[in-house]
């Protein structure tokens, strides 16, 4: 029997294996020949998500005909490894329906990928994981560092910025108020009878001038008296009657105005006196209200015919129901009309505030809510709504205010309750449905927040600013530098630095009034993305001289990256 020789065996098993996986060794050794380009260089999260673009390029005579590689993108935290979703590629013998990279003249590889955010990707490292195969044979290639990341800039947001919006008052200090009543005249006359001094029109006219001039805050502006003549008869002699019916209607009512101690003799200035030849106006709306025969046939005459002369004549041609409007409708339109002006001039500031504090019960609504714009005071304007909203329940106004001013107190749930109750008085009002916006980004849900912000459209600059934060959730940063406009506001700033407007966002930064530890944050973000690094070291320091808890932030922000070995840096944020 033939021996077999082992040793002779084993070799030939080894360069067997060595002929399937050289092919294999030999694209793991030269992996640093494939060209890596990675957008953005350094990984960033916008609107929630982080999104990668590489494109790779093999170069002529890697890729093994016969190998198929498995591309893994994967982020790498200090708790672990999250991987993005992998890519296959395959030589050109290879049957499978992979993208295919030629042997001879090599090929190019696009990828796109796309992970939810988490707070561990904050410092982390994006890698290229490759393992190359060939039928049972495999070899892992060393990860290819793509880039740092990843930068959460955009986390920088403050939802508390959000605006609710004022449902404001009516107030007005001065009222204008106008009594009223007519004198009638017979048919071509122009005195004013006894029957009509004494009439109840005009005995209610002169209580109502009375009670007026005994209080201290009604002023008398004046009277105007407007005399008619009804439509029928000559013009010119109607012209001259409406004249005359003036004339003794401002004679009567003078007198009565001097007895009730209103005017002096001497102001004629007071009176405003006017006239209208024929009163066709007056006309068509009491024919308008009337039951009268053939109705519709005069209304129609008047629209078909301007003429005055013309339209008398057409009408006096209807015979049966001329004689109703001479009855009923002409008489009414052979009058004086009075009209006393006055303005009530309502309670000072002072005086509102007062009561709005010691005794709002007597005041109205509409002073009430003047009351809240007279003071700063959050305290005080919360007591004031809560007072308005026990004494006019059903005032979606008060419980929109009272909620409003209860969120700036930091009570959320009261104030999500009182606006809650104005939404369900008036679910219709844009300034409710903004304010159930900004109780709904609170509570961190941006679509709902979202839809009532754009339902509350035109409702005021707030809710734009608005939109500015929801754009700024999303990624959409020209979008939200839009909203925001020209506000000092720290989202407004955010907005410009994340497009790219550095020094727009400085500008801004440097408009807000009441600074705070992240307006200095922000600042030094947009130094350190500009190089510079004096400014940025500035800003840092100032930001964790305001609020030391920053320092564990600036820490890890990868904004400050290329600063994490700075001695400089390593000491403002120890």
């Amino acid at each position: 029997m033939k021996k077999f020789n082992f040793s002779f065996f084993a070799i030939l098993v080894a360069v067997l294996v060595l002929s399937g996986c050289s092919g294999l060794n030999k694209m793991k050794k030269n992996a640093s020949e494939i060209n890596f380009n990675t957008t953005p260089d350094v990984v960033e999260m916008h609107g929630g998500d982080v999104d990668i673009a590489i494109d790779a390029r093999f170069p002529e005579k890697y890729f093994s005909t016969k190998a198929v590689v498995v591309v893994t993108p994967v982020l790498k935290t200090p708790a672990g490894e999250i991987e993005f979703e992998p890519v296959t590629l395959q030589g050109e013998k290879v049957t499978a329906n992979n993208k295919i990279i030629n042997f001879k003249s090599g090929g190019k590889m696009t990828y796109k990928g796309n992970l939810p955010y988490q707070e561990d990707m904050r410092v982390s490292e994006l890698v290229l994981n490759l393992v190359a195969s060939k039928g049972a044979k495999s070899v892992v290639f060393d990860p290819i560092k793509l880039a740092d990341g990843v930068v959460s800039t955009p986390l920088l947001v403050l939802p508390k910025e959000a605006e609710t919006i004022v449902a404001k008052d009516k107030f007005e200090r001065i009222i204008p108020e106008t009594y009223e009543a007519d004198i009638h005249f017979n048919i071509n006359r122009a005195n004013v009878k006894s029957s009509e001094k004494k009439s109840d029109d005009i005995a209610a006219l002169k209580d109502q001038v009375k009670a007026a001039n005994e209080k201290d805050n009604v002023k008398f502006r004046g009277v105007e008296i407007s005399a008619f003549a009804s439509p029928d008869g000559e013009l010119d002699f109607n012209d001259k009657l409406a004249g005359n019916r003036s004339q003794t209607a401002s004679k009567f009512f003078k007198k009565e105005l001097q007895n009730l101690d209103v005017i002096q003799a001497d102001q004629e200035s007071f009176f405003n006196l006017m006239a209208t030849a024929e009163d066709w106006e007056g006309f068509k709306e009491l024919v308008g209200k009337s039951n009268i025969q053939d109705k519709d046939l005069i209304l129609r005459v008047l629209s078909m015919y301007n003429d005055p002369v013309v339209r008398e004549k057409e009408i006096k041609s209807i015979s049966a129901a001329y004689t109703e409007l001479a009855d009923e409708i002409l008489p009414q339109l052979r009058r004086s009309k009075l009209s006393v002006n006055v303005d009530v001039i309502g309670k000072s500031d002072e005086e509102i505030m007062k009561l709005a504090m010691a005794n709002p019960s007597e005041l109205n609504l509409e002073e009430l809510l003047y009351s809240a714009s007279l003071t700063d005071d959050l305290e005080a304007q919360n007591a004031i709504y809560m007072a308005t909203s026990e004494k006019y329940p059903k005032c979606f106004r008060a419980w929109n205010d009272l909620g409003m001013t209860y969120i700036q107190l930091g009570d959320f749930e009261k104030g999500k309750s009182a606006i809650e109750k104005a939404s369900s008085l008036y679910g219709k009002s844009p300034i409710v449905l903004n304010n159930l916006g900004v109780v709904a980004l609170a509570e961190g849900d941006f679509e709902k927040a979202e839809g009532l912000f754009r339902s509350a459209a035109g409702a005021g600059n707030q809710v734009d600013h608005n939109m500015g934060i929801i754009n700024l959730n999303k990624g959409n940063y020209k979008q939200a530098v839009n909203n925001f406009g020209s506000s000092c506001l720290f989202n407004a700033a955010l907005a410009q630095t994340l497009n790219k407007d550095y020094p727009g966002a400085l500008k801004t930064l440097d408009c807000i009034e009441e600074g705070c530890a992240m307006t200095d944050y922000l600042k030094a973000v947009v130094y350190a993305r500009q190089g510079n690094s004096a400014n940025m070291f500035k800003a840092l320091e100032a930001a964790v001289a305001a609020k030391p808890e920053i320092k564990g932030m600036a820490k890890t922000d990868i904004e400050f990256g290329k600063y994490f070995e700075d001695a400089q840096f390593k000491g403002i944020v120890k």
